[in-house]
């Protein structure tokens, strides 16, 4: 079986994509001419990913129309959506803040776990207590909500009627050859915030790689964490079992204003590690009914 590392961080050809935002209408990202912070800002550490295919290489990547390759993505979107539910993992978020010569200044951290309640409904808990030595921010678990409402698989296929999907080319992310969809909203809503950016797809076994977008409503990008303004999301996937693709690394980059006017460079990266199966959940054996007492 043929295995590719995928480097998520060192994305090699940038000029499909620039040319890509360029070619957008105006608005469409807003934030993008400010998602990096300025300076010589040293990057998280190298963050490596095995692609493993679960089914024989093709030889070729297929010949297919673009809808059925939409059709397909998403059909496996639904087959992992269902399956994560069923995995554990450490999920760590890390905010860090940065000074002029763009070194860090300080750093929020947070690490959860999924749990299952008293019905079986999965829910994420907080595991170590948050550690935080920011100094121009105050953050706490619950300012962090609104992350937890932006959906792992966006594209499942009883989201595809929301969305116009655009076939703009190929390229790769390292090794891997890909097929790049730009992904907009056909409505936006008060209530519901939907997807918008660009997936990239594995054109050999076309899955869902990665992707890069923002959650938007009718009142424009949402903030999914209170004071910052985190909205432009690179979010990549891991292998999990040899079958599942799960998100497992994501960043976002920009630039928090101050009340005094100060402008202080800002990452949030959230990392998923370690997935494992959930434990079977115990099996609750009813008590056996006592017998009737006969009538006298």
């Amino acid at each position: 079986m043929t295995q590719a590392k995928r480097n998520p961080r060192r994305f090699r050809n940038f000029s499909l994509l620039s040319a890509l935002f360029l070619a957008l209408p105006l608005g469409a990202f807003p934030l993008l001419a400010q998602d990096a912070p300025q300076g010589p800002m040293a990057p998280p550490p190298d963050h490596h990913v095995v692609r493993i295919g679960n089914e024989p290489e093709p030889p070729a990547p297929p010949s297919l129309p673009e809808s059925e390759i939409i059709q397909r993505f998403s059909q496996k979107e639904d087959q992992y959506l269902a399956m994560r539910a069923h995995f554990t993992y450490k999920k760590t978020i890390r905010i860090e803040e940065f000074g002029p010569d763009g070194k860090p200044t300080g750093e929020y951290v947070l690490v959860m776990e999924p749990a299952r309640d008293a019905d079986g409904k999965v829910y994420e808990q907080v595991v170590q207590r948050p550690q935080s030595t920011m100094q121009h921010f105050f953050v706490r678990s619950e300012d962090l909500e609104g992350l937890q409402r932006i959906p792992a698989f966006p594209l499942t296929t009883a989201q595809l009627a929301n969305y116009n999907l655009k076939y703009l080319g190929k390229e790769q992310v390292d090794e891997v050859n890909c097929y790049i969809f730009q992904v907009k909203p056909k409505i936006l809503e008060r209530q519901k915030a939907y997807f918008d950016g660009v997936v990239w797809v594995d054109s050999q076994y076309l899955e869902v790689v990665k992707t890069y977008g923002q959650w938007m409503t009718d009142l424009g990008p949402i903030q999914v964490i209170k004071d910052l303004p985190f909205n432009l999301f690179e979010t990549y996937r891991e292998n999990v079992a040899g079958k599942y693709w799960f998100p497992n690394y994501s960043r976002s980059d920009d630039t928090a204003e101050l009340k005094n006017g100060q402008q202080i460079p800002v990452r949030i990266v959230i990392k998923w590690t370690d997935f494992k199966p959930f434990p079977a959940t115990p099996q609750v054996t009813a008590p056996a009914k006592r017998p009737t007492p006969a009538n006298p």
